[in-house]
């Protein structure tokens, strides 16, 4: 019995977990697995204790569940808090200070419980108030000063207005008085301007008085100061003002107000470690004024921060108001956002309306009221609610002076914090004294709160040796607490020998204890290894077996318990599947399923019906035809007897039964209201349909209006004698017909009219057939006219139609190819309303088009909302159209349906019954006219009016890139549905036609240089000849940086070619500089543009209709050097040809000597000159023009004396080396024929290498001796094997190679062959390729600062094919389907390192697309671009708003760069943030690589850097101190021959694939950027130097390699890149690893070279995901792997999946991660974390998991749920803890299961930190890494922007400041010498410092 005890005990305790089981996910008593009572009580509010000896289930649980199982309700323990008002005086309206009720509140809370409380405040109309005016005193508001002199009395009137016990007070401030920001001279120290004072920083001139007279006295005896620099030091004046209480004389039961008045923008915190001042100590926030006033500490101590003044105001009860002028409101609007309570008025120039300011900013602050919950303890959380209990935020509190206003506060204790339990805070932390109180109210209601931690009596009263404890320990609260060596819960139990616990470990049919999961412990008790996955007495159950569905164990809805899920509270089923409930079974009208089908598993099975069926088996119409459509004929039938069903038998087929009414209901009453017109009487009738009231009748119920609405009533009974009379009157016209022709036309006027004769009238198209010129078609339309003739009498209306390409047979390819039916897209849509047109509609912008364009759009949409699939309308447009008869003056409306492409029909349908009837919903419309186009038909309707005879019809075009040279559309007049016209010209052919041109006209190349000292820049224009003759083009100059009449002159005109002229020049004159800008320095590149347009004579324009120029003012010398260090020739060769090549300013002519050295038969010199345009020279030597026999030998020749304009290179010596004839060598590509050394043929003469183009190179040779078969040209990149060379074979002298890599340097040679063999080859000849366009930029990325602004960052572009000048970046509004709203704004950003904008001024609310592209040399690249709506992102308050020397762009500016594109300086810190601004400055890079070891002599700590994706989520990279090494200067690539290739060699070794790689060499020490890269992706982080995360490595072993990069060179090749990882020891070699992610063989790279850092391979299968790894080796060991997965997606033959389609596009796509993780800090202790969609998950989504634990550990995982698949979704975690590292993940939950996680490492840094990050950049740090499930892990990092930080040595610090503000430009740098010019209005200074 003994051995079974404890096994019972613990199936007990099992059998009552799975009975609880169905609260697990709530159940936090239960799971908090408590081992003592008072434990249990302290675990949260609601959980209950069982102290009965007897008891078996669970002790600690929710007290419903404890006495569920049995334990008696007499002697459960539970606990309860307390809650008492201790002071409650009622308010006193007759009192004139403010007021709370009730004043002292006690409360006592069990964890996790919540209290409400209400509170009533009261404000007085008049209360006491204190009014602190702080005025800027710098010498621009010399003339605010002199107003507010004035305005004494206006003053004394406004504070008697709004106070009747007031005090009104006085200071004034500059800036800190020290350089730069004060002119320190000793002069201007004492006087700056004439009559001022000596500057200062701050002086309170007036304490707060309520003697007006003494106000205006003293305050008229102030005078103006000054300072150099535009920001002022307000924010030092506010902290002093707003904790100097004595001095400035705030009274304690008063409203305080500081209005602070100035035109300039603030210093922050920071700007005085920033600026030369050099002051780098924090404030420390106390009061330091002399006894006059002044502020003295303002050189010991920097400025404060914002979240200083936030806090400090606060505290101090002081309500900001910032009056400035619209220099600097902008700013100030941004800064008020941070106060929970503050306004900015715009004052005007001179500040004369200060008063008015003042006026309507009190009114504001009085109408709002913002609560807060002062030195609220960190277990507490607040919340205030309005009465009706909704939460509030700052402000909402609408409470009027004189009024009590009341809300409600929600207080709750957290249950934990950080996973601890909030009762094992300290003390302070968990109690004290919550003071709420209105931000304007020094009153307050006093909240003593604290955590109740109850205990236990029980455990005070043990009873010791009991006898249900076996005499071996105590039982405490009913349970055994055993004492010595016994073990059980009964404490019976002792330790066995091992033999005989390791069988009783052992269940039935068990081999192994414990299954195998545990360790056997004494007593044969299992000790699972893992608890939270193992269970069981025999660990015999594994947790994560249960059934799962949509991939969640037990569908997230319950527990797994022993293999079984038991499932929550409300859910049933296998994997708890099915909800109990039937609340998603209900339909309409609250039945279940509509009694048409049964609730299985929370889902409707309904019964087989004829008609479509909603998810609750009620018909759905709008599926269908609508329900009006439906009913109609049974309606018509069942009413009137008439219709199609007016047969009885099919009349009683209908399956309901009609109502017939007097009225109708309301439309919001029924699902739909119905009107149709009976054919059979031409009668309206109307009918409504709506869901029964009785819930057992499920059919819908049809009430029909008896009266139906008939047009007059006709006088039938004339009928037969009106038909008499006509029969008369027609033979009597027809008997006068012969003799009188002049009535021939009246008459048949009058047949005509007659029904009979309806003949006398024609309509049809005017002509045949029109041909159209693509090129000069100004429209998508063709107005098509359509006559009518005959009688013009009566309205017509004429349907049409057009088709496509008819011109296409049956058996066209383009015709075999079908559409999807399913596909979306978009149905262009015309209308005419019956509405004049007015000019204010064309405007787009304009109310009266913008109310239009919401009532077109509401009415439509409620008409399209029956086709399925149909989404919102958008892109409507108003407009009118010419000839339309009488209409022409209404308004015609455009607008796009995006619907199913096979709803075509439907639409035309519907379309055509609503016009008809004149109204769409409630818009009026004009019946007769209608359009509706698909991408390929088209059809529509137009109306001849009475007396009408033309009508245009507007015929879409149809005009796509994909069309036919020649391509014919149709269009058909179908029928006439109203009239009595017949059709007579039926079709109109449309023939477009395609031109090809005749020439094309282009610059040669896109960029020139000229030098001013040129005088003139004369520009080439080519001319490619197609079809020869006359034609000419027009070119113009314009304006960049260079400006015309003063940098050169411009001009325009017309080039004209004639037969045979392929080139001409346009000269343009360049200007010199004037003394002005001579003086300047840093002056910017001078730069004007040249455009070819309107070409004629069928030409068009080539690849370059526009050229840069830059005028350089000193151009750089032209550097001439031997090309090649050695030169081999032999002694058979006529000549010796050296060549001599030049870089740089190669569009001047230059010259250099050249001599030899060192020669046995000859001693040589010239000169070498070199042309303009000319890159090479060669030098010949004709050794047998000189006496003696031609020797082997070696000589040299130099280069010297260049030209002053030229400069001579690295390689001005070359060796000439002269060898005896000898065969060629058996290497390469020579024959195995050779027979004989005198058969082969000698080496090619002249060989000539010329880049063509970025992938072309033009290669010529002169034949040599002999009669060569062909040539052989073999090509290689250089730095690669020879033997790896590819061989060109060709029959002339010349060859083309092509598909090479642009800007790459390649190695050729030349030999001839006959029928002997190949003969001798040439040297090698060198030729680099051209650079091509850079490719798209990285990853944009967003900081929103508020609905209208936001900072775009991007990253460099992967390709980026030469050096990038320039970045534009396009914005444009757009609606929901990414059609453009409004017009796009441009933005140029010169300088490419700052590759931010900021971007203010946007519509809110309003969806933009944001385009960025880089230019280099060549041109503009693609672009990258990115589609948000700054109002739906989240809202980060404490983000950066204005991140400093970046472009600002203001949205609602003018179109020129110039005009609006400016640099800022202004930062606003976040509370959270770093101690020193985030700068964007210049990147370090070298060869591609980030240099991260900059020298850092002062200091040994680690700084981290903000990079440009979030200002408050920044990356960590090393400073290192002196002695750091900067990165290689080489960077080399191995390259992998694919399949088939001669140098692979395959051994299987453990299934390992092994391949042999071989080393080349990069030219120029370029990155992975020179390769011919289509598309690139960036894994891995800026820096792996994470001090904290790789700790557990061992010393010397190599971190994770950095940023593994992936780029596509085709569909089956790729190049994956690393850089090296940190190591303290040598990097061995590296090795990489790649599979198919599916699985397959796992290949194997290993590259012992540590120089190697990149391979290529060419055996990918296209469209299959690979999985890589690469991990680095040292002596120590191999280091972690980097992993990544990546696909090249691409088009594949159809026939072949494997093989992909010759010239088709291919790009690069990663795993359906979700989006990269963006962190953004909330407070101290929480933050958001948010994610994008994952572009491919594998499923539908149907939410998401988040999990998040400390790094390091010493805490608990906790988990998220979050629903639904929005495009961006967001989770805010709270009760985190500053300074700890945490690591999140998101994995996306579909219907397929899980997706890949991508996960995140963070830190919440304090503020208030060591003293180390008081000078570090340190905010957030965050790590991203993209997991795939089990093993794939990959690091993403999306920014490559670093910062130039300040560097800080021995106390010395250097730094330069760039501010561009208010139309002034300052740069500053060290001591002065000052020169000042006045340009354009524009005050230009420059400091300039000069050190002897």
């Amino acid at each position: 019995m003994g051995r079974w005890m404890p096994l019972l005990s613990v199936a007990l305790g099992l059998l009552a977990a799975l009975l609880t089981c169905c609260y697990a996910e709530e159940n936090y008593c239960f799971a908090s697995r408590a081992k003592s009572c008072s434990k249990c009580l302290q675990s949260g509010i609601g959980c209950a204790y069982c102290p009965d000896e007897n008891f078996n289930g669970p002790r600690c649980d929710l007290y419903e569940n404890i006495k569920a199982h049995g334990c008696s309700a007499k002697t459960i323990i539970t606990a309860e808090s307390r809650m008492s008002i201790d002071r409650a005086q009622a308010i006193d309206m007759n009192l004139a200070q403010s007021q709370v009720y009730p004043q002292l509140v006690s409360m006592s809370f069990l964890p996790g419980e919540e209290r409400q409380m209400d509170v009533e405040v009261f404000a007085p109309t008049k209360g006491p108030l204190d009014l602190y005016i702080l005025m800027d005193f710098s010498n621009s508001m010399a003339d605010d000063l002199d107003n507010l002199k004035s305005m004494g009395g206006e003053l004394a009137r406004l504070v008697r207005e709004l106070s009747d016990d007031y005090t009104i007070g006085f200071g004034k401030f500059v800036d800190k008085v020290v350089e730069p920001q004060t002119d320190m001279r000793e002069t201007k120290l004492r006087q700056p301007w004439p009559n001022s004072d000596p500057p200062f920083s701050f002086q309170n001139v007036i304490t707060l008085t309520n003697n007006v007279s003494f106000f205006t006295s003293e305050l008229r005896e102030e005078k103006i100061s000054g300072n150099l620099d535009a920001p002022e030091g307000g924010f030092d004046a506010i902290l002093q003002a707003a904790v100097c209480k004595s001095q400035i004389g705030w009274r304690s039961e008063s409203t305080h107000l500081l209005v602070f008045s100035t035109e300039s923008a603030f210093h922050y915190e920071a700007d005085g470690a920033n600026v030369l001042s050099g002051i780098l100590p924090r404030n420390d926030e106390k009061c330091h004024l002399a006894p006059n006033g002044t502020y003295l500490l303002y050189k010991e101590q920097d400025y404060p921060s914002i979240p200083t003044l936030v806090r400090v105001l606060g505290a101090n009860n002081i309500i900001p108001i910032f009056a400035v002028t619209n220099h600097s409101y902008t700013y100030y609007q941004k800064l008020k956002e941070y106060f929970p309570i503050a306004e900015v008025g715009l004052l005007q120039e001179d500040s004369s309306n200060i008063i008015e300011v003042m006026r309507v900013a009190f009114a504001s602050i009085r109408s709002k009221m913002s609560i807060r919950a002062e030195d609220r303890p960190k277990a507490f959380e607040a919340q205030f609610l309005s009465t009706s209990g909704v939460v509030s935020e700052f402000g909402n509190f609408n409470v009027k002076p004189g009024e009590i206003g009341r809300f409600r506060m929600k207080l709750k204790a957290h249950r934990q914090i950080e996973d601890n339990p909030v009762c094992g805070l300290p003390s302070n932390e968990n109690e004290g004294t919550i003071r709420v109180k209105p931000s304007t109210f020094n009153n307050a209601v006093n909240v003593k709160a604290s955590v109740h931690c109850p205990t236990c009596e029980c455990e005070k009263t043990s009873i010791p040796n009991a006898p249900r404890c076996h005499g071996n320990g105590n039982l405490v609260c009913g349970k055994c607490q055993c004492r010595d060596d016994w073990l059980g819960a009964f404490c019976n139990c002792t330790k066995a020998p091992s033999d005989t616990v390791t069988s009783m470990c052992k269940g039935p049919g068990m081999d192994e204890p414990c299954s195998g999961r545990g360790d056997c412990q004494a007593c044969g008790i299992c000790a699972c290894y893992n608890p939270e996955q193992y269970e069981g007495p025999y660990c015999q159950y594994d947790r994560t077996q249960c059934q799962r569905y949509g991939g969640f164990l037990c569908n997230d809805r319950g527990s797994c318990i022993m293999e079984k899920c038991a499932c929550a509270d409300g859910w049933e089923g296998d994997a708890c599947e099915c909800p109990k409930s039937n609340q998603t079974c209900l339909d309409s009208k609250g039945g279940i399923c509509n009694g048409w089908g049964k609730c299985v598993c929370g889902r409707c099975e309904c019964q087989s019906s004829s008609l479509a069926m909603t998810s609750t088996c009620e018909p759905n119409f709008q599926f269908q035809l609508g329900a009006c459509e439906d009913r109609r004929q049974c309606v018509q039938c069942q009413a009137w007897k008439t219709g199609e069903k007016k047969d009885e038998e099919e009349c009683k087929k209908c399956p309901f039964k009609i109502t017939m009414v007097d009225e109708l209901r309301k439309p919001k009453e029924v699902i739909d209201s119905c009107s149709f017109r009976d054919e059979d009487d031409d009668c309206t009738y109307q009918y409504t349909v709506h869901h029964s009231n009785d819930p057992n009748v499920k059919e819908m119920e049809v009430e029909v209006l008896k009266k139906k609405d008939c047009p007059a009533a006709s006088l039938l009974w004339l009928l037969p004698l009106l038909l008499f009379l006509l029969l008369l009157l027609a033979l009597l016209l027809l008997c006068c017909w012969k003799y009188c022709a002049c009535c021939k036309t009246c008459c048949q006027s009058c047949l005509a009219l007659l029904p009979c004769c309806k003949r006398g009238r024609m309509v049809g198209f005017k002509e045949d057939e029109y041909l159209l010129r693509q090129s000069l078609l100004t429209s998508d339309h063709l107005d098509t006219p359509m006559v009518r003739t005959g009688p013009p009498k009566g309205t017509d209306v004429v349907r049409w139609k057009v088709t496509d390409n008819v011109h296409r047979g049956a058996n066209h390819p383009q015709a075999l190819i079908k559409p999807n039916p399913k596909e979306l897209i978009q149905y262009p849509v015309s209308l005419r309303l019956n509405r004049k047109f007015s000019e204010n509609l064309s405007r787009r912008e304009s109310k009266d088009a913008e109310q239009l364009r919401k009532d077109v759009g509401d009415n439509l949409n409620e008409m399209y909302k029956h086709i399925p699939g149909a989404q919102k309308v958008q892109n409507t447009s108003f407009r009118m159209q010419r000839n339309a008869g009488k209409r022409q003056d209404y308004t015609i409306m455009d607008t796009v349906l995006p619907a199913p492409r096979s709803s075509y029909a439907d639409i035309v349908k519907l379309t055509e019954k609503n016009v008809q009837s004149g109204n769409i919903h409630n818009l009026k419309v004009v019946p007769g006219y209608y359009t509706v186009a698909t991408d390929r038909e088209a059809a529509g309707a137009v109306e001849f009016q009475e007396g009408v005879e033309s009508v245009d019809v507007h015929v879409p075009l149809f005009v796509k890139d994909e069309d036919d040279d020649k391509k014919k559309l149709q269009v058909e007049a179908v029928d006439v549905p109203l009239g009595i016209a017949e059709i007579g010209k039926r079709f109109v052919n449309i023939t477009i036609i395609k031109e090809h041109a005749s020439s094309i006209f282009s610059f040669l190349q896109p960029a020139y240089t000229y030098s001013r000292q040129d005088g003139v820049a004369n520009i080439p224009i080519s001319r490619e000849i197609i079809e020869d003759g006359r034609t000419q083009v027009m070119y113009r100059t314009r304006d960049l940086t260079a400006k015309d009449k003063k940098d050169y002159l411009t001009v325009e005109g017309d080039l004209n070619y004639g037969p045979g002229e392929t080139q001409k020049t346009v000269p343009v004159r360049l200007l010199e500089l004037t003394e002005k800008d001579g003086l300047l320095e840093d002056k910017q590149v001078k730069q004007f543009v040249m455009d070819l347009s309107n070409p004629r004579q069928g030409a068009k324009l080539g690849r370059y209709p526009r050229t840069t120029v830059t005028i350089a003012d000193q151009p750089e010398p032209s550097v001439m050097m031997f090309k090649k260090s050695t030169q081999s020739f032999n002694t058979s060769d006529p000549t010796y040809t050296i060549p001599v090549v030049r870089t740089r300013s190669t569009d001047i002519p230059a010259t250099v000597k050249w001599r030899t050295q060192k020669a046995k038969r000859f001693n040589l010199s010239g000169p070498l000159k070199f042309n303009p345009g000319e890159l090479e020279k060669d030098i010949v030597i004709d050794p047998s023009a000189h006496p003696g026999p031609i020797q082997p030998e070696s000589f040299q020749l130099e280069l010297f004396d260049p030209s002053s304009n030229a400069s001579v290179g690295e390689r001005n010596t070359t060796t000439v080396n002269v060898t005896n004839v000898m065969a060629p060598t058996q290497i390469g590509y020579v024959s195995q024929k050779a027979a004989s050394p005198g058969a082969f043929l000698p080496e090619p003469g002249n060989p000539k290498a010329r880049a063509t183009g970025p992938r072309d190179i033009h290669l010529t040779w002169d034949p040599p001796p002999g009669n060569p078969t062909g040539y052989k040209v073999k090509y290689w990149i250089y730095g690669d094997p020879e033997n790896d060379a590819q061989v060109l074979d060709v029959k002339s002298p010349q060859a083309e190679l092509t598909e090479l890599y642009p800007c790459c340097d390649y190695e050729m040679r030349v030999c001839a062959y006959n029928i002997v063999g190949d003969g001798y080859e040439t040297d090698i000849i060198p030729c680099k390729t051209m650079e091509d366009a850079p490719g798209e930029p990285g990853r944009l990325a967003f900081n929103v600062i508020s609905p209208t602004v936001t900072q775009l960052s991007w990253a460099e572009p992967a390709e980026t094919n030469g050096n990038i000048t320039a970045y534009e970046v396009i914005y444009t509004p757009t609606d929901d389907e990414m059609k453009p709203v409004g017009a796009a704004k441009k933005v140029k950003i010169d300088n490419p390192k700052k590759r931010m904008l900021l971007i203010e001024n946007l519509q809110n609310a309003q969806t933009y697309q944001y385009k960025v592209r880089a230019k280099n040399s060549v041109g503009w690249g693609p672009f990258r671009d990115a589609t948000i709506n700054l109002a739906s992102q989240p809202a980060r308050p404490l983000s950066i708003p204005i991140i400093p020397d970046i472009p600002i762009v203001d949205a609602e500016a003018g179109d020129e760069y110039d005009s609006y594109l400016m640099y800022s300086n202004e930062v606003l810190k976040s509370p959270t943030g770093s101690k020193t601004p985030s700068v964007s400055g210049d990147d370090y890079m070298m060869n591609g690589k980030w240099d991260q070891n900059f020298l850092f002599p002062g200091g040994s700590g680690t700084r981290n850097l903000s990079t440009s994706s979030s200002p408050m989520s920044t990356l960590s990279s090393n400073y290192r101190g002196a002695g750091g090494s900067f990165v290689t200067d080489t960077t080399t690539t191995t390259y992998l021959s694919g399949a088939g290739s001669p140098y692979r060699q395959d051994m299987v070794r453990g299934g390992t694939h092994t391949t042999d790689v071989i080393m080349r060499k990069r030219s120029e020490n370029r990155g992975y950027t020179d390769e011919n890269i289509r598309d690139s992706i960036v894994m891995g982080e800026l820096s792996s130097k994470f001090p904290d995360l790789d700790a557990r490595l061992t010393p010397g072993v190599p971190d994770t390699p950095n940023r593994l990069v992936f780029s596509a060179l085709g569909p089956t090749a790729l190049k994956v890149s690393w850089q090296e990882p940190h190591c303290e020891r040598d990097i061995l070699g590296y090795c990489v690893l790649y599979q198919l992610l599916n699985g397959g063989e796992v290949k194997k790279i290993n590259l012992t070279t540590p120089a190697e850092n990149s391979v290529i391979i060419q055996d990918l299968l296209p469209n299959h995901s690979y999985l890589f790894k690469v991990k680095a080796q040292s002596q120590e060991g191999w280091g972690p792997e980097r992993e990544g997965v990546i696909t090249i997606e691409s088009a594949v033959d159809p026939k072949s999946p494997l093989s992909p389609m010759p010239g088709s596009p291919f790009t690069l796509s990663t795993p359906s991660a979700p989006g990269p993780l963006v962190f953004t800090a909330l407070s101290p202790d929480s933050l958001q974390l948010s994610w994008e969609k994952p572009r491919k998950p594998n499923g539908d989504i149907l939410g998401y998991v988040v999990t998040c634990e400390p790094l390091h550990g010493g805490g608990d995982l906790r988990s998220f749920q979050v629903n639904g698949d929005s495009s961006e979704t967001s989770l805010t975690v709270q009760n985190l803890t500053e300074n700890v590292p945490y690591k999140f993940k998101v994995q996306a939950r579909t219907t397929q299961g899980f997706g890949p996680e991508r996960e995140g490492i963070i830190t919440i840094e304090s503020q208030d930190g060591s003293a180390l990050s008081q000078y570090s950049n340190q905010s957030m740090t965050r790590r991203e890494v993209f997991h795939l499930p089990t093993e794939v892990n990959t690091r993403t990092n999306v920014s490559h922007t670093m910062v130039n930080d300040p560097y800080f040595s021995e106390g010395m610090m250097m730094t330069t400041q760039h501010t561009e503000t208010s139309g002034v430009l300052t740069r500053q740098v060290t001591k002065e010498v000052v020169q000042r010019s006045v340009m354009g209005g524009t005050t230009v200074t420059k400091k300039l410092f000069y050190d002897s």
